[in-house]
C-alpha cells in the first residue's frame, strides 16, 4: 500500500511542513465584469470561506462592475467574442457563431439563458451573493487606480466594500495563494 508524504499535502494546502496552525489565504482577482465571469471569484470566495481559509477579493478594471452599486443588478453576458457561446442546455451541439453574435438582443439572448441556468443551480443574484460573501467575513476591495480611471469613489461600491491600491493588495496577499480570474 502506498504511503502518503505528508510534507508534500502539507506544501499543496500552502502551510509548512508540520504547521497545521498555520492558515490558509486566498486571494482572488477579478478583473472581468460579464456575468460569465462573475460567478467564478463568488464561487471560488464561498468554498474557500465553507472550508475556514480566509478570502479578499479585488476588483479591478471591469470587475468593478460587480461591486459597484448602480451596475452589480445588471450583469450582461456578451455573445459577441465568446467561442463557448452555444444553445446548452437546449441544443449543447449547437454552438453559436461569433459573428451571430453581433445581431441585436444576442446578448440579451444570452443572458436570460445563463441567468436561468443560475437559477436552476440554486446561486443567488450577484448583490445577494457579494453580501453573504461579505457576511461570512470576506473581504472585498475596489482597485484604487481602477476606480479613478472609472470616476468611482467608495461610496459607489457595495456595502462592506473598501478601497485598496495595487502595492496595498501586494502586501497584502504576500502569504496567500493568489487566483487571477
Amino acid at each position: 500500500m502506498a504511503t502518503v508524504d505528508m510534507s508534500i499535502l502539507d506544501k499543496i494546502k500552502g502551510q509548512p511542513a508540520g504547521d497545521k496552525k498555520a492558515k490558509r489565504k486566498l486571494c482572488l482577482v477579478a478583473s472581468k465584469g460579464s456575468l460569465d465571469m462573475a460567478y467564478p471569484p463568488m464561487i471560488l470566495a464561498n468554498a474557500a470561506r465553507m472550508s475556514g481559509i480566509d478570502v479578499d477579493i479585488f476588483f479591478t478594471f471591469w470587475g468593478l462592475d460587480i461591486i459597484t452599486k448602480s451596475k452589480m443588478n445588471n450583469i450582461n453576458i456578451s455573445a459577441v467574442g465568446n467561442p463557448s457561446f452555444s444553445m446548452a442546455p437546449y441544443a449543447p451541439w449547437f454552438k453559436i457563431p461569433t459573428w451571430l453574435g453581433a445581431l441585436p438582443g444576442m446578448s440579451w439572448v444570452a443572458t436570460w439563458m445563463m441567468n436561468r441556468e443560475i437559477a436552476k443551480l440554486d446561486f443567488p443574484p450577484i448583490p445577494e451573493f457579494m453580501e453573504m460573501l461579505v457576511d461570512t467575513g470576506a473581504r472585498v476591495f475596489g482597485c484604487q487606480m481602477s476606480m479613478d480611471m472609472m470616476g468611482l469613489d467608495e461610496d459607489d461600491l457595495m456595502d462592506g466594500a473598501e478601497v485598496l491600491g495595487a502595492m496595498e493588495f501586494m502586501e497584502m496577499s504576500a502569504d496567500a495563494q493568489v487566483v487571477f480570474v
